[in-house]
């Protein structure tokens, strides 16, 4: 069973910085296609980024320009670094990996894997 794990977030100003990590117990992420999405309180699930494992990457029009995924392969890790943070994108973030080749998946159903999200708060 692949167990992913998310961490970081955290509360910030709007305007601030934060990044969310993520890996996955028995994969080598960049071999893998990684999304992190989000879910804020009332509202369903949705598409913030992804690469694929050839380093493609795409991210929702909502956070294009703030928002960057990237790996360290050292690490076995995926990223997000959020930048210019406003007060609509706090949420729970989620990291989730595809068992099959998905490309840059913007649909929740193309992953199998998920981890338990951490919460990010941007207050104005």
């Amino acid at each position: 069973q692949v167990q992913v794990v998310e961490s970081g977030g955290g509360s910030v100003q709007a305007g601030g910085s934060l990044r969310v990590s993520c890996t996955a117990s028995g994969r080598t992420i960049r071999n893998y296609d990684m999304g992190w999405f989000r879910q804020a309180p009332g509202k369903e699930r949705e598409f913030v980024a992804a690469r694929n494992w050839v380093g493609s990457t795409d991210y929702a029009d909502s956070v294009k320009g703030r928002f960057t995924i990237y790996t360290d392969n050292a690490k076995n890790m995926v990223y997000l670094q959020m930048n210019s943070l406003k007060p609509e994108d706090t949420a729970v973030y989620f990291c989730a990996a595809a068992r099959f080749r998905v490309g840059v998946a913007r649909s929740p159903s193309a992953y199998d894997y998920w981890g338990q999200g951490t919460q990010v708060t941007v207050s104005s």
